[in-house]
């Protein structure tokens, strides 16, 4: 009953730590990586006018909300001018004002998203069927027999309207109704989307333009690429109106949908709006902060990454301890390794931090050995426990104070970071080293004390990690993981690894004397 109630303790803290854990990772953007960046693009909507010295209103149309991106900042800037926002339609604007303003000027809108997961399609409702365009009799009749060639060769409406832009781009002039069609078209990409559009509506097909940017770092001058939409009464389907592929590409934004006028200007004339592009790395915890934001959720109020920065520092060493401490159950109850004390090389591990591992060695090395000598010396005094660990702790400082010296003449500069080694700790090490030496012989105390340093070592190269450092101080839950891991690990009463070889003769006669009589 008490191993059920263990594990079921285990697989609680577990799954508390990992649901936490991916509610930051897969809602919120968390890295596992402490380098990870996310790629940001940057908008800039420059609309510029004249005015004539009265009131002045400019409507721009801004994107809603870009399939296939996240908005992350929005700016609205502007000298004199006071902001708003209003929906239209299935537009969003943004709508400058003010009230006297002569000669020219400029406002500007900024918007910088990055790409996520969510589908490149727009995700409003069903339209409805669209009505039927009023032609002439002559461009019905040829409109028609178009059409009724198209559906021949189409299964659906997305191969319909694809099969239908690749017939209205043939420029070899075999087909005469396309030409027709062609020369009757108005000059301009948008002109020849919105005649693709007046077609699937003679087919009682809903479509609709919608014009983007495309996403290339650097650009000054960027044009709105026009883009057609096709709805299957499912959801809307994008096509490209040049090529006729399916699905808009990774580095196309959408900022205006149908024919809505860009710019509507009030009080003012020549209106013109040009496009800046440019790329960004951001951090991504950072964007996680925006997301949260943006999400309302409180998670991020309750992150290590708000505490100030020294503190931060603290706790990015101390929240790996907790690893050093598992290695360390790990090493004695299921290998076997024996050590003096138990925390004693965690300790010793975060010392090699600041002193680096193969000085940190020699140099624990040396004050062990040294402490040893003279605690043997101090053993011939019949000291009691209690002034015996007093003298033995004054002895370890004065060792540690000589090795700096030392090193400072030499020119040693790691010699100097003994300072940071455990004064106390060191000191229980040395004393409990002499009584394993005294009552089980030089050969075990010499074992324990390599055992120790080995585990010191390897604690080091874990709680030095750099992944590992920035896993368990962005998602500090996860430690509970490692705790149900360990109360699991605590109830483990079987043979360790070691065991396994120190009987390995009496292992392999037993298994000699299993085998088959004449087995080889």
């Amino acid at each position: 009953m008490k191993n059920l109630n263990v594990w079921l303790l285990a697989i609680a803290l577990s799954l508390v730590g990992i649901a936490v854990a991916w509610y930051k990772i897969g809602v919120l953007g968390l890295p596992l990586s402490p380098e990870a960046q996310q790629t940001v693009w940057t908008v800039e909507a420059r609309a510029s006018m004249r005015a004539s010295g009265g009131p002045v209103k400019a409507d721009l149309v801004i994107p809603t909300q870009p399939p296939g991106f996240e908005v992350l900042d929005e700016d609205f800037i502007s000298a004199n001018f006071g902001v708003t926002q209003a929906e239209n339609d299935l537009n969003r604007e943004a709508q400058w004002s003010v009230r006297r303003a002569q000669g020219t000027q400029v406002v500007y809108y900024r918007v910088t998203v990055f790409q996520d997961d969510s589908p490149m399609e727009h995700s409003d409702p069903f339209p409805g069927f669209p009505r039927v365009p009023n032609w002439d009799e002559t461009t019905q009749s040829a409109i028609n027999a178009l059409l009724q060639s198209v559906r021949a060769e189409s299964a659906d409406i997305a191969t319909f309207a694809r099969q239908l832009i690749r017939r209205m781009n043939t420029r070899n002039g075999s087909d005469e109704i396309v030409a027709m069609l062609q020369e009757r078209a108005a000059p301009g990409p948008g002109a020849a989307a919105q005649q693709i559009v007046e077609l699937l509506a003679g087919a009682r097909i809903p479509a609709r333009v919608i014009w983007g940017v495309q996403l290339v770092d650097g650009a000054r001058d960027a044009p709105l690429v026009p883009w057609i939409e096709v709805h299957n009464e499912d959801r809307w389907i994008p096509i490209s109106p040049s090529t006729g592929e399916q699905g808009y590409p990774r580095d196309f934004i959408a900022w205006r949908i149908g024919d809505a006028t860009l710019l509507s200007l009030t009080g003012a004339t020549r209106g013109e709006v040009t496009f800046s592009v440019s790329k960004g790395l951001r951090d991504v915890v950072a964007l996680a902060h925006k997301r949260a934001d943006q999400k309302r959720s409180r998670m991020m109020d309750f992150s290590l990454l708000n505490l100030p920065v020294q503190t931060q520092n603290v706790y990015k060493v101390l929240l790996t301890v907790p690893l050093g401490a598992f290695l360390v159950v790990l090493l004695r109850n299921i290998v076997g390794v024996k050590t003096f004390g138990t925390f004693m090389p965690i300790l010793i591990a975060l010392a090699f931090r600041e002193t680096q591992l193969i000085w940190g060695m020699v140099l624990f090395t040396m004050l062990v050995a040294l402490g040893l000598a003279v605690r043997f010396m101090l053993e011939r005094l019949k000291l009691l426990l209690v002034p015996r660990l007093a003298a033995v702790l004054i002895i370890v400082i004065f060792l540690m104070l000589g090795v700096s010296m030392i090193s400072l003449q030499l020119g040693l500069d790691r010699g100097l970071s003994i300072a940071l080694f455990p004064m106390v700790i060191l000191a229980m090490t040395i004393e409990r080293m002499s009584l394993v030496w005294e009552e089980h012989g030089p050969q075990e105390a010499i074992m324990q004390g390599l055992g120790s340093l080995l585990v010191a070592a390897l604690g080091y190269l874990v709680m030095s990690n750099e992944l590992m450092a920035h896993v368990v101080f962005v998602f500090p839950e996860l430690l509970l993981v490692l705790l149900g891991v360990t109360l699991v690990l605590g109830r483990y009463t079987g043979y360790r690894l070691s065991e396994f070889w120190r009987f390995r003769s009496v292992i392999i006669g037993v298994s000699g004397h299993n085998k088959p009589a004449g087995g080889k």
